[in-house]
Formats: structure tokens, C-alpha cells, sequence
């Protein structure tokens, strides 16, 4: 084991230009996206970040058991504002340090207040220990290929603006791949190209880096190999469209084996709900590179064949699409890499999530819209919650989120009469190493949508899901004990539910949100106190000198 510290992260503004337009935006050490953190299995890693702008900010490595720095027994380095740390001020800087157990993957860091991330945000590669191969045929290459969204306005005054309003925020104006949104009406902004040689094979990490939009990604005339799903390795199978909600990661292999030329490459959105949404297609392209000119001349310049290859888009509501690739998703539950799922329950929770109407003095139209789960609206404290538990700071939480909704309905039909919800800074407690069965049911309320949702501290098991309100009869017959996809983020179908499973073996305090960055900010979210077990390598360690003040 050796450390592995990756110089510093110092974020500044920089001016920008894409779609025609230019603007300062955040970024760090100057790049957009964000660079790349390299590391191994098993090393510890330093991040110093010193914040050079005037916004308040913090670090997330998305990283959790497996899927990302599970952050055991670190919580203090885990990242989001007022959750497990308060942001770093202006000219503070802060050092993260974490260690990479048992994690191999692609992962990634980003911001975690406000809406930053539409700029803070990169890649984390986690290699396999130098003594372990992949469980797959080794590739010649990798390539990172990170998914985003760009608004010409400035990303804070659009979601400020909307929170005064207490509307929905205007959507971006287009995709990105690698931070390039591609032509574009009325401008011929730049296009991300993926450069491949003939014979070949490449491992992509695609990391989904977008606020709000779920998004498919596809190469024309080429299939791709699944191999991994937020750095866990998945049974190999073969698709012509990857999905990925934001947050998550997939790891595919594309073989160059198609005739020379340039192949489109479309990055587009999924939505099945009637809400807005941004309805742009973003266009980069694969790239074969001759060989032969290169071969009888070494010291020219490759040709590059002009030929382009188009694909089809699919539809923005191609749920058939989203089903096949998320069922596909299956553990490999093998010798190396056993599937342990928690085969009893010590807390069965049912959790509603969606969003509701609340009264807004400061709004034009007197209310604003909310996010909710179980119909508690999540308040933010002024103090970080986990310095709260650690030094046992009354006042600042409580300990009583319902483990069920408080009100029966059909949640996946016509809104009920009272859509208000409930305001609180509320916790579920968990005993350490108590196996935990979550439920997330999609609701109908003013519309129904999906809802990628993210646990922090924990990998989980996807168990089981399906369409309408969940049957706590019928369906957990059906669920998957055997090989379910180990994730950290799992989006829950339109009206319909998810089952997932984890245990508790990591104390601390741990966020569970909606990964759409406007219900986050609406409140849909929530977090577990888990408790101390026995011994310090089952209890939280102190706080780390540095920690940011509020």
C-alpha cells in the first residue's frame, strides 16, 4: 500500500466558450471536465482542494463500497455540505483523505452544493490490485467519456432564480461529451472525436455527469460489451445503447472491428414523464485511423477515411430501452466476487418519493414546489449533521423519520387533495451491521417521473422493481436473491418502485437523495444515522484537524 497524493485540486473560475457563447465557469486546476484521479486498489489517497472562487464548496468522490470510496469509518471525507462536513470558505482549502478498499472501477468526484457540479466534476479510475487482472479480456486502450449538460447562462443565478420563484429551473441548453456539446443550430461548436484503431479493443468508462437528465449513449454500426455498473463487475452482456442516470457509471468494451471511417456518436436524453426537459441531441464521432500511409510513411501524418456512418436516436421515451439494459444488469456472483445481498431484514422501509406544493410567502405565486420523501421535506441545517452526532449537538436533528408513508393512497394514481408536505431535519437510526430492506415507490403527485436515487456510504443490491405500487405480498416473491446488480445509484421507474438491500456496516451519518439536482434541491432527500459498533475499526474516528467550519 502507498499513498497516493494527487498535487492539489485548486479551483478557480476560467472563461469559456461553447455554444457560441462565453462565460466564466468553475473548474478545477482550470479543466472542464475536472481531471482524472488514478489509483489502485488498496492505496490511500490525499486530495488537497483549496477553493479560489467566492462560492462555498465541497468535494463528493462518489465512491462507495465498491462502487466508489465506500468512505469506511472516513465519513469525514465523503463531501456533501452540511451532511458530513461544512463547505470549505473562499481561500480554505481541505485535505481529503480516504483509502480505496476493496474498490476497482470508474467512479466519480463532484461538488457537492448548490448546483457547482455542472462544471466540479471528473473522473475516478480505481485499477484492480496489480496482482489481480480484470475478469475479462484485457483491452488495448481505455478511454474516459464523461456525459454533462451546458447552459449558456451562469448555472447559479438559473437555479437562484427559480428557487425565488419556487418553479422548476430552466433546463440546459445541450449535452456534452467530454465537455464538448458537438454542432449545434446556429452554431458549429466543436464535437468531442474518439479516436479508435482497426483491430482493437477499448474499455469506455462512461460517467453520467449531469444535473437532471438521464441520457442514452450510442456509437453507430457498433455494439458494446457491459462489464461493469459503478465499479462493480457485471455478468458481460452485449447492447447497442448504453443508459446512464446521473451519477452512475458503466464500464463497456467497443472493438474496432468495422470498415475504416468516422461513425456518429449520440448522446440523448430520457424522459417518459410529461415535465420539461432538455429535449437536445448532442452528435461527437468515432474515429478509425488508417493505417497504411502511416505504415509506408512513418513520418506523415495518418490519414483519417471521410466516410460517416449515422445511427438512429432513440426516443426520448423509449422506456422498453431502459427496462432491457437495467434488467440486463446482473452480479457476477462468482468465487472472486461472491454476491453477499442480505437474505433477512432486520428494517423493512417503505419510502415514497416525488414532489408536492408548499406554501411560499416570497413567491409570485404564493407556493412553490417541493420534493419529498414519505412526505418530509427535507430541511438542511446550518451545522454539518455528522459533527452533530459526533459531538452530540441537540437541536440540530432528530431521530424520527417514519419508516412507512404517514398517509396511505394510491401512490402512482391521480394526486391526491393535499399535495403540502412536511418540513424537518429528520434521521432513520440503524444499528450497526443491521441488514436494511428499502422500498422506494415513485408517486403520481402533480406528475410522475423517474427518479435516480443515490445512497452514500453503501453499495446495495437491486432486488427488485416493477411498475405501479408495490405489493408487499406478491412481489417479493419475485425478488432477485441470487446474482442483483450491486450499485449506489438505481433510478426508480415512472410510477413504479424499487426494492434494494444493504447492510450497515459503516457508522456514521449517510446521505440518501435523489441524484436530479432540482429535487435535491427541492428537498428529496434524506439521511441514516448508523451507530457505532464495538471497538474503534466499527465506530467513527474523531474529526480530522482541518475539518471546515460552518
Amino acid at each position: 500500500m502507498y499513498i497516493y497524493m494527487y498535487g492539489y485540486m485548486q479551483v478557480v473560475l476560467r472563461n469559456t466558450t461553447k455554444l457560441c457563447s462565453t462565460k466564466p465557469i468553475v473548474t478545477v486546476n482550470g479543466h472542464f471536465p475536472g481531471p482524472t484521479l488514478y489509483a489502485r486498489e488498496d492505496d490511500n489517497v490525499v486530495v488537497r482542494v483549496t477553493n479560489h472562487v467566492t462560492y462555498n464548496l465541497t468535494i463528493h468522490c462518489e465512491l462507495l463500497y465498491r462502487h466508489g470510496v465506500r468512505q469506511v469509518r472516513t465519513g469525514w471525507a465523503d463531501g456533501p455540505a452540511y451532511v458530513t462536513q461544512c463547505p470549505i470558505q473562499p481561500g480554505k482549502n481541505y485535505v481529503y483523505n480516504f483509502t480505496l478498499t476493496g474498490q476497482r472501477g470508474t467512479l466519480l468526484w463532484h461538488a457537492h452544493i448548490s448546483w457547482l457540479r455542472a462544471t466540479l466534476h471528473g473522473a475516478i479510475v480505481i485499477l484492480p490490485k496489480k496482482s489481480f487482472p480484470y475478469p475479462f479480456p484485457k483491452p488495448h486502450a481505455e478511454k474516459i467519456i464523461i456525459l454533462g449538460e451546458w447552459w449558456k447562462a451562469d448555472v447559479e443565478n438559473v437555479v437562484n432564480e427559480a428557487t425565488q420563484a419556487g418553479l422548476p429551473p430552466n433546463v440546459s441548453d445541450a449535452h456534452t461529451i467530454n465537455g464538448f456539446p458537438g454542432p449545434f443550430p446556429n452554431c458549429s461548436s466543436q464535437g468531442y472525436t474518439l479516436h479508435v484503431e482497426s483491430g482493437k479493443t477499448y474499455l469506455l468508462r462512461i460517467i453520467n455527469a449531469a444535473l437532471n437528465d438521464e441520457l442514452f449513449f450510442k456509437i453507430a454500426g457498433h455494439k458494446l460489451t457491459v462489464v461493469e455498473a459503478d465499479a462493480v463487475y457485471t455478468k458481460p452482456f452485449e447492447t447497442d445503447t448504453i443508459f446512464v442516470s446521473p451519477g452512475q457509471t458503466t464500464n463497456a468494451i467497443l472493438k474496432a472491428d468495422k470498415p475504416i471511417g468516422n461513425y456518429l456518436i449520440v448522446i440523448s436524453p430520457f424522459m417518459d414523464a410529461p415535465i420539461g426537459f432538455d429535449n437536445s441531441t448532442s452528435f461527437s464521432k468515432l474515429q478509425y485511423k488508417l493505417n497504411n500511409s502511416s505504415t509506408t510513411h512513418p513520418s506523415s501524418t495518418p490519414q483519417i477515411a471521410p466516410t460517416l456512418f449515422l445511427t438512429n436516436i432513440p426516443p426520448h421515451n423509449a422506456t422498453p430501452i431502459t427496462k432491457k439494459f437495467i434488467d440486463s444488469l446482473k452480479s457476477l456472483n462468482s468465487i472472486q466476487y461472491p454476491t453477499k445481498v442480505p437474505l433477512t431484514v432486520d428494517h423493512s422501509l417503505l419510502f415514497t418519493i416525488g414532489v408536492g406544493l408548499n406554501p411560499c410567502d416570497t413567491c409570485a405565486s404564493g407556493s412553490k414546489l417541493v420534493g419529498n420523501i414519505n412526505n418530509v421535506t427535507f430541511d438542511m441545517p446550518s451545522v454539518a449533521l455528522l459533527e452533530a452526532h459526533y459531538h452530540n449537538i441537540k437541536g440540530v436533528f432528530t431521530d424520527d423519520f417514519p419508516a412507512q408513508p404517514p398517509v396511505v393512497f394510491n401512490y402512482t394514481g391521480p394526486s391526491p387533495a393535499n399535495i403540502q408536505t412536511m418540513n424537518g431535519t429528520r434521521l432513520y437510526r440503524l444499528s450497526y451491521n443491521s441488514s436494511v430492506q428499502i422500498v422506494l415507490q415513485g408517486t403520481g403527485v402533480i406528475a410522475p417521473e423517474s427518479h435516480p436515487t443515490h445512497l452514500h456510504g453503501f453499495n446495495f443490491y437491486v432486488i427488485g422493481s416493477g411498475l405501479g405500487n408495490f405489493d408487499p405480498v406478491k412481489d417479493p416473491k419475485l425478488f432477485n436473491l441470487v446474482d442483483p446488480v450491486e450499485r449506489n445509484t438505481i433510478g426508480v421507474p415512472t410510477a413504479g418502485w424499487t426494492a434494494i438491500r444493504f447492510r450497515a456496516d459503516n457508522p456514521g451519518i449517510w446521505f440518501l437523495h435523489c441524484h436530479l439536482e432540482v429535487h435535491t434541491t427541492w428537498g428529496l432527500k434524506m439521511a441514516f444515522i448508523v451507530d457505532n459498533g464495538f471497538g474503534p475499526n466499527e465506530s467513527l474516528p474523531p474529526p480530522p484537524n482541518d475539518l471546515p467550519q460552518c
